[in-house]
């Protein structure tokens, strides 16, 4: 079986989609759907493993401000198509910081990406679904927060069940102690600003990913039904056969 987290000197929460089973017995192949932190430090080392892996697309879901100021995924190095989706506006004021320590209001938040940044995830699912878009990557600062929605989404969609959907979104948890301690040593001079974002940053749990799912549930009946209100449904279709195998 090949390694779901793979190893790069410039990010930390770089895993791969493949290897999950699906209700019908099938499971998503593995290197073709990745999901990952920010991917504006990449070393040469982790540029020639994006190469090696045939990197087709990254969507990066980071909001304009941090696409400006942390640098985007370097496209003239590592030729892949770009594409810039913006899940949310702005990021988590310092006020509302301590509230992230809270399952409900994170699940909550989750939510609202789902019903104010639906045009977003509907992008972001038909540009996967599109031809030669595979190997594909979505990733945003932490790689757990809107990647983890859409990748949410994503697995829902296939028909991945929830209990692994969930166990899925929990394995940033380890990554996210990593983040932390990159971004102090990034940014020596503001560490007391940094730690103020920790509760945001290190709050991944199991409850959070399993209240989400069943908000979207109560909302929309099944995935299916959320599909068929996103406007993806076909392009789900499409994405099944490029992604499912035989298990």
């Amino acid at each position: 079986m090949l390694s779901r987290t793979l190893d790069f000197e410039g990010c930390v929460n770089f895993r791969d989609l493949g290897g999950y089973r699906t209700l019908d017995g099938r499971e998503i192949g593995w290197r073709r759907l990745f999901r990952a932190d920010g991917l504006n430090k990449l070393t040469p080392a982790d540029r020639d493993q994006l190469v090696g892996l045939g990197l087709a697309t990254v969507i990066d879901l980071r909001t304009v401000d941090e696409a400006e100021q942390r640098g985007r995924f370097p496209v003239d190095l590592v030729p892949v198509r770009y594409v810039d989706l913006p899940l949310t506006d702005v990021l988590p004021s310092t006020e509302e910081l301590p509230e992230w320590r809270e399952a409900s209001y994170v699940a909550s938040r989750y939510g609202q990406m789902v019903s104010r940044g639906g045009p977003v995830l509907t992008r972001a699912i038909e540009v996967l679904a599109s031809v030669d878009s595979l190997p594909a990557v979505v990733h945003c600062s932490a790689g757990k927060d809107r990647t983890g929605v859409l990748s949410a989404l994503v697995l829902a969609f296939l028909g991945v069940p929830d209990e692994t959907i969930v166990e899925d979104y929990a394995l940033s948890g380890l990554a996210m102690e990593r983040l932390l301690e990159r971004l102090k040593a990034e940014y020596p001079d503001s560490v007391e600003a940094v730690e103020q974002f920790a509760p945001a940053i290190l709050h991944v749990v199991p409850e959070t990913m399993e209240q989400f799912l069943t908000s979207l549930r109560a909302e929309y009946g099944t995935y299916a039904g959320l599909a068929e209100a996103l406007g993806v449904s076909a392009a789900v279709s499409r994405l099944e056969q490029t992604v499912l195998v035989d298990a």
